[in-house]
């Protein structure tokens, strides 16, 4: 059974280069996970028209993440890792046998504390606050580096 993988959104990205850079590697890591038991990938973009701040957006990302899910909350307190290593954890949780995993990306303010103590790991792109947009493309190209990585192929270079 496949690792189907959500990235799991606050925040509707608009067309434009972030969208197509998203979905460029969001198809690649599908053609190259596919034969890895890996995959697809989907995106689940939610928004709190309300304004009801990080508990509300909780409440609508807990309702996009599948029951079972393996749940990694980006965070910039999370761990910080190399590719090779993301694409060992990618790799064990499929071997492990679940069958969903959720990326979790808040808001402008972050994952509200009560989900991300949910979260079976949290992984951090560094120090640096990045824009919840862009964090998504740099995880779709991890997502493929990962699958590229496992596959033996040589888009990752040491």
């Amino acid at each position: 059974m496949p690792l189907r993988v959500h990235i799991c959104a606050v925040g509707r990205l608009r067309s434009g280069p972030e969208r197509d850079l998203l979905n460029d590697y969001l198809t690649r890591f599908d053609r190259t996970g596919r034969a890895l038991g890996l995959g697809p990938a989907t995106v689940h973009e939610v928004e709190d028209k309300k304004g009801g701040g990080m508990s509300a957006e909780a409440g609508l990302l807990s309702g996009v993440i599948p029951k079972g899910a393996v749940i990694c909350a980006l965070d910039e307190r999370g761990k910080l890792i190399s590719s090779p290593e993301f694409a060992t954890t990618l790799g064990g949780w499929r071997d492990d046998g679940r069958s969903d995993l959720a990326f979790v990306i808040g808001g402008a303010d972050g994952i509200d504390p009560s989900l991300r103590a949910q979260a079976d790991a949290k992984l951090s792109f560094g120090k640096m606050v990045w824009p919840h947009m862009l964090a998504r493309v740099m995880l779709s190209e991890q997502l493929y580096r990962a699958a590229s990585i496992l596959s033996g192929a040589p888009y990752h270079r040491v």
